[in-house]
């Protein structure tokens, strides 16, 4: 078999992989945020004194947890539109994103929560404090220390998943280089170099995490 590797058509179609990997962090920045929001909103909902709610909140995560990305994804933009609500690519990936997200999110936050010993909280309550400010102040980001690196993790796994986004034409790097690799039939070529692009950019992600997790996680030195 004789094959000859050609990269002319990746060279050519390099300013639209580029702005497809800019796609991918938006996706991947907006997904992870509204992760971070419905990961701490599903923790305060799952120590509810309302039993409803926090059944509510386990069955979501069950439900998260124990499906596949690309069916919720497929669901939103394909299931949804029958009953009135319709989103295009981008937005619905960004919220499947933030939904698959946020379920994983939710028990990562709550074991960190739970590992932060009740003293502490009644500590807060003797010194005035209210239930709210005890959860932001005292009890939030020392858990947030604890479970970072486990987070973190996750949501470069969410990063990594924007490629299933492909599958309803949310503009991102796969996408894209479908799009190249079907009008140059240069499978190798195409799907090597987005490899190398994933690559980069999971080192971008780790590298800014671990700056962010330096400026505002790290413990005091003397």
């Amino acid at each position: 078999m004789n094959y000859t590797m050609d990269f002319t058509p990746v060279i050519d179609g390099l300013p639209n992989l580029l702005a497809a990997c800019l796609g991918t962090f938006t996706l991947a920045i907006c997904g992870m945020l509204l992760a971070t929001v419905i990961g701490i909103g599903g923790v305060v909902l799952r120590q509810s004194p309302i039993k409803f709610l926090r059944w509510l909140v386990i069955g979501f995560v069950e439900l998260i947890r124990n499906t596949p990305f690309l069916v919720q994804i497929f669901f939103i933009y394909f299931a949804l539109p029958l009953a009135g609500i319709r989103l295009d690519p981008t937005p619905t990936a960004i919220i499947a994103l933030g939904i698959n997200g946020g379920a994983y999110a939710i028990e990562i936050i709550r074991g960190g929560v739970q590992s932060i010993p009740k003293g502490q909280m009644e500590a807060g309550l003797a010194l005035g404090l209210h239930k709210a400010q005890v959860f932001r102040l005292i009890i939030l980001k020392p858990a947030l220390r604890a479970i970072y690196p486990s987070l973190t993790s996750q949501f470069v796994l969410l990063t990594l998943s924007t490629s299933i986004a492909s599958a309803i034409s949310a503009y991102e790097l796969t996408s894209v280089s479908q799009r190249i690799e079907s009008e140059s039939f240069r499978s190798f070529e195409v799907y090597f170099t987005v490899t190398a692009f994933y690559l980069v950019i999971s080192w971008v992600m780790m590298r800014i995490f671990a700056l962010f997790s330096s400026r505002y996680f790290s413990y005091p030195v003397k």
